[in-house]
């Protein structure tokens, strides 16, 4: 049995980065090698390129963010509600996370922008969320960008003065409700750096439900039951990273959303097909990774389905240990903070 507290570490909380760095690559990045007879680094997320080897292929997550908090008031009683788009179900049609959740019923009118932004309740789900349907006029994305505010994770306190920090510089499809933080560490010009040196650099999808900050509840890991996301790998995606393979280059996901996208569509020796859908993959120790050779990730939560990840990929005590040496040295953590390699 694999239990949650095996997950636990202690983390100081003035550690929690509140703000982007001054400079996307200007973050610090701790070396895990996969090896254990090979010792922990310490560079600067510019140095990757010193990193990474000419015919290794990047795989990169270009989902957006999308302005999915939305503020509003009841119309029967003027009592402010918020809420969270999760899923879209047609054009007109979101299911929502809504706070107070008490005080919002089936029937009841939202208001967001008069004259702009309103919505009905169609629907109380079991799980507490709503079925909405929005009425607006124009196209859904420019009155979003108008009502909407970036959903920050529940640890940053600080309000974002620039909402693109909280993008990455390839982001293009818009349906997340988080960023794919490992990505927001990459500059325009690096990208480039590392094409210039023989890097391949390929793009997938996969849309971050509010699910990526779900506590696991079990006592048992095993337990908890995963969220499930939308991804997307188009064909040429696919034979890019099966080329970089079978010429001997090593695949690196940045970010664990690209790592659960890769691993979903592997097959048992790695070799990768396009594809669309939902997945629910939970990857925690024991998991035999078939798709990737390293990871570009962030510092993640105490007893999260996350750092269970990294645990899986590098092993738990070799995670933690690394762990307590980024908080002895002052490491930056979470979404706004500083980066691993796993290589």
């Amino acid at each position: 049995m694999i239990m949650k507290q095996d997950f636990h570490y202690d983390l100081p909380e003035h550690l929690i980065a509140q703000h982007p760095p001054e400079r996307r690559d200007g973050s610090r990045l701790l070396v895990l090698p996969r090896s254990p007879e090979v010792a922990v680094g310490h560079r600067l997320f510019a140095d990757i390129p010193q990193l990474l080897r000419p015919g290794d292929c990047l795989v990169m997550n270009n989902t957006r963010v999308i302005p999915a908090r939305l503020l509003g008031v009841r119309r029967d009683s003027g009592a402010a509600v918020e809420l969270l788009l999760l899923q879209r179900k047609s054009t007109t049609v979101w299911e929502v996370i809504v706070r107070p959740g008490r005080r919002v019923r089936t029937g009841h009118c939202l208001d967001f922008i008069p004259d702009v932004l309103s919505a009905d309740v169609l629907t109380v789900l079991p799980n507490g969320n709503r079925i909405v349907q929005f009425h607006f006029d124009g196209i859904w994305e420019t009155v979003l960008d108008q009502a909407g505010l970036i959903p920050l994770p529940p640890y940053i306190h600080e309000q974002l003065t620039d909402p693109s920090r909280y993008q990455t510089v390839y982001a293009r499809h818009d349906g997340s409700a988080a960023a794919p933080t490992a990505g927001l560490h990459f500059t325009t010009a690096l990208i480039e750096l590392l094409q210039k040196i023989g890097i391949t650099i390929v793009e997938l999808t996969l849309h971050i439900g509010l699910g990526t900050f779900r506590p696991v509840k079990h006592d048992n890991i095993q337990d908890h039951i995963m969220h499930a996301e939308y991804y997307h790998l188009s064909q040429e995606a696919a034979d890019r990273i099966n080329a970089c393979r079978h010429s001997g280059g090593r695949i690196i996901a940045v970010g664990t959303t690209s790592c659960r996208v890769l691993e979903t569509l592997a097959d048992a020796d790695g070799t990768l097909k396009a594809g669309s859908g939902w997945t629910r993959i939970y990857i925690f120790p024991g998991y035999q990774f078939k798709a990737i050779d390293g990871l570009i990730t962030n510092f993640h939560l105490p007893e999260s389905t996350l750092i269970m990840l990294v645990s899986a990929l590098a092993g738990r005590e070799r995670i933690l240990a690394a762990y307590q040496e980024a908080i002895e040295l002052e490491y930056r953590f979470f979404s706004f903070g500083d980066a691993m390699l796993i290589i």
